[in-house]
């Protein structure tokens, strides 16, 4: 069975530690929520799963293969997909050319016309844009233009970061309506999320970060409950 395991993992930035000794593991099909305060750590460990930061100590395993000092490029072709926070999407190209973009690393180019085809499909306000500069996207399309690049590249799991910030009330609903729906379909995913609720209401499992440590562990309705849980993330007294 796939997984993703993170042992002893501590990085950071010049001479500031900003992940300390985490230990986590996704598995293959499960949704695991990754929540905390902000700076807590949560995109730095994403960052260095994806290897675009290298780990001080520990490692990171993906089927029992180190990641530890790979390219971001190599990491991507073993299916490993980050989705960052801001979407960063290539403003200038059209609709269509994001999303063949996401399939660079692939080697099976006659199948990626029919993989846009379906992007679009899923994806509907975005197939009524195909032709126009992903920049007069609204943001809810643009996150939309995101995910879509990603699952182009047929992700063996898919690593999302903040994919709620700065969207509406309505579009944040859509967006974990998808995440469902991609669930069902036996994606495997880790969600970085400061909406602790919504991202726990649909994940498998969860961990809390906090000053880079993780500070609570378990299954994602077991954290909801969690009285520590709800005082400190979800405004409850």
């Amino acid at each position: 069975m796939t997984s993703l395991q993170v042992r002893q993992l501590s990085t950071g930035y010049g001479p500031i530690q900003a992940l300390d000794a985490i230990s986590l593991e996704v598995k293959q099909g499960e949704v695991v929520a990754l929540v905390g305060p902000n700076g807590a750590g949560k995109s730095t460990l994403l960052r260095t799963i994806s290897g675009l930061l290298k780990p001080w100590s520990g490692d990171i395993a993906f089927d029992g293969v180190s990641l530890a000092g790979r390219s971001p490029a190599w990491i991507v072709r073993q299916g490993i997909i980050h989705v960052p926070e801001g979407r960063q999407i290539l403003k200038r190209m059209t609709v269509t050319e994001n999303l063949v973009m996401g399939a660079y690393a692939r080697q099976d180019r006659t199948a990626i016309p029919s993989d846009v085809q379906r992007i679009l499909e899923r994806f509907r306000p975005l197939a009524e844009r195909r032709s126009q500069p992903a920049g007069f996207l609204s943001g809810g399309e643009q996150q939309m233009l995101a995910l879509g690049r990603a699952l182009m590249a047929r992700p063996r799991v898919l690593m999302l970061d903040e994919p709620s910030l700065g969207l509406a009330p309505v579009v944040v609903t859509e967006l974990f309506k998808l995440i469902a729906s991609l669930k069902s379909e036996g994606m495997t995913l880790l969600l970085v999320e400061q909406n602790a609720r919504q991202a726990l209401r649909t994940a498998d499992r969860g961990y809390v970060l906090e000053t880079g440590r993780i500070l609570m562990e378990g299954p994602a309705a077991e954290l909801l409950g969690s009285r520590q849980l709800q005082e400190s993330y979800l405004g409850v007294a």
